[in-house]
């Protein structure tokens, strides 16, 4: 019976590392082959060879694969950051050849406009195989979705590049008063979960930052100009509040979650 917990018990851990960094499971399997061929024993064996081969299959063998199924790792520049190295580690940093190009077309805009403003990504895609879900959110799962985290400022009305939860997610910019309250009005059609996100944050922090109109209404700008976006998701109260008015910053559907902690862009 013990046997069978643990092997219950691995099942589990592969499915969760599967799950969360797509090449985390696989990794875990070739751990206990690796560990099987070093005859010496020592503390966390197990624990060092899954650290080493992950690292290797995540910096080095992942990106030679992804490039297989047309994707490649999210070029950083010096206003294109991840909002989280966690992103990065977890292999959700993977995009198509296209988007990397038009990272670089906003990146360069921006630039031009506002040295200050640095645009931070959230999640992103997996490196392989299209239509691998990318827990929690719903569409990440072809190599054209992108999350950017909004712009927050200081009490002096400075751009700061910082993120108020600390993965970057579920810390909402609430309506203001006489601002449709959308999250109010999906809940009470029965989407209990629109706001979900809250239970994703892992934790708050920079609480003394403010939301910064100026700063999103650029970026929002920059993010909508080129040809190659489709449709760019935010609450809707943020983009009466931005006074945005481009047909394709759309509303994402009470099926999907709050987007005024994030934005989400889309490419043809």
């Amino acid at each position: 019976m013990k046997k069978h917990w643990k092997i219950l018990l691995h099942i589990c851990v592969f499915i969760l590392l599967t799950l969360l960094t797509q090449i985390g499971g696989v990794v875990y399997l070739m751990s206990f082959v690796f560990c099987s061929r070093i005859k010496y024993a020592f503390p966390l064996k197990g624990l060092a060879a899954f650290v080493i081969i992950y690292c290797l299959g995540t910096f080095i063998t992942t990106p030679l694969l992804a490039k297989l199924f047309n994707r490649e790792r999210i070029v950083h520049y010096h206003n294109l950051q991840p909002a989280n190295y966690l992103t990065v580690l977890l292999n959700r940093n993977y995009v198509r050849p296209e988007v990397n190009a038009y990272l670089k077309s906003v990146s360069e805009e921006l630039g031009n406009n506002n040295k200050a403003l640095v645009m931070r990504y959230l999640d992103a895609n997996f490196p392989l195989i299209d239509g691998f879900p990318l827990l929690p959110h719903l569409s990440h799962n072809d190599g054209k979705k992108l999350d950017i985290s909004l712009v927050y400022e200081n009490s002096d009305g400075k751009i700061v590049n910082c993120s108020k939860s600390i993965s970057g997610y579920g810390i909402f910019e609430e309506p203001q008063k006489g601002e449709l309250n959308q999250n109010k009005v999906c809940q009470a059609a029965g989407f209990s979960y629109y706001d979900m996100p809250k239970y994703l944050t892992f934790g708050s922090i920079n609480e003394d930052l403010h939301f910064s109109e100026k700063g999103n209404r650029e970026l929002m700008r920059a993010l909508i100009h080129p040809e190659v976006v489709e449709k760019v998701f935010i609450e809707p109260h943020l983009k009466e509040r931005l006074r945005l008015k481009h047909n394709k910053i759309r509303f994402h559907g009470c099926h999907s979650v709050r987007h005024d902690d994030h934005i989400h862009v889309q490419i043809k």
